[in-house]
């Protein structure tokens, strides 16, 4: 992050004031998109409140809001405990009046074959994953539906609808979050409240380096399926995030906003952008038979 720098470059694209009294609660808030979103949502004039289960994870922000004076604060939250969402969700709104905008952000994920994925490790991703986007989801809509409206956003990823090879467990849990986000944007219209989702493909964080390609060669080998020939940066995913939360978005809802590059179009190419293809020349068997059919022969 640019210290130098009055707006974050995610909160560029929006009106300076586009968030101004709205109160926002950000779990997963202090890293990677969380933060980015929360830093966004907090320079255009929202009330933001991260929560995750480390303290550690709340200094940068919160030391940059004093700096800049942005209205923040944070919470401990371990997503996976219904009750303790409940408490969280409720003493936020005994202390600002309300919540206007919720963002499921928190997640855990890391690369292993199914066979070997053991039963802890497979709770662990779908606890955070889609237990707690419910539970948020679920208290936060209460406190949101009996005051006429608010806006939601849920983090999935592309592999929740095409699988892919090693993430068994994050691709059936944010498979759940996607139907989740649908079901809850037609549950909830009626009451103001519009839930949506964004499906973000390889960009850059720390956290996603570590645990999805560590290995250098992979990075280039998944660098290379990009049709745009590059990883997204974290404010470029996170302009659409706030593009969502924001009053540009208010006749939006059930939508899943896909921002990988063009990844999701061609993950399997059989042309290569440039590639010289050679056409293969018919024998003269071949001329004849189309010659008598009137089709290509096969």
């Amino acid at each position: 992050m640019d210290s130098d720098d009055p707006l974050p470059a995610s909160a560029r694209w929006l009106p300076p004031d586009a968030f101004h009294g709205q109160r926002a609660f950000v779990t997963g808030g202090g890293t990677g998109l969380g933060l980015e979103i929360s830093r966004g949502l907090a320079a255009l004039g929202a009330h933001v409140t991260i929560a995750s289960r480390s303290t550690e994870h709340h200094a940068g922000f919160l030391e940059e809001a004093t700096r800049k004076g942005w209205s923040a604060e944070a919470v401990v939250l371990d997503v996976r405990e219904d009750p303790e969402v409940r408490s969280r969700l409720q003493e936020f709104v005994n202390r600002h009046g309300g919540i206007d905008l919720l963002v499921n952000n928190a997640a855990g994920n890391f690369v292993c074959p199914a066979e070997r994925l053991s039963h802890n490790a497979w709770r662990a991703v779908l606890g955070i994953v889609l237990d707690g986007t419910f539970s948020c989801s679920k208290y936060a809509g209460r406190h949101m539906i009996a005051a006429g409206g608010g806006a939601m956003l849920n983090v999935v990823a592309t592999y929740a609808w095409t699988g892919m090879p090693g993430v068994v467990h994050s691709a059936s849990a944010k498979a759940g979050v996607l139907a989740m986000t649908r079901t809850l944007a037609a549950e909830w219209a009626q009451h103001g409240v519009r839930v949506n989702a964004i499906a973000p493909g390889p960009f850059h964080s720390e956290g996603a380096q570590g645990n999805l390609w560590p290995d250098p060669a992979v990075e280039q080998r998944m660098r290379a399926k990009v049709p745009m020939g590059r990883f997204g940066n974290t404010d470029e995913v996170a302009a659409q995030c706030l593009h969502l939360l924001s009053g540009a978005s208010e006749y939006v809802t059930g939508e899943c906003l896909v921002i990988d590059g063009g990844l999701s179009l061609a993950p399997g190419r059989m042309w290569e952008p440039g590639e010289r293809l050679q056409r293969r020349r018919r024998t003269s068997e071949e001329s004849a038979a189309e010659d008598s059919t009137g089709e290509s022969a096969s």
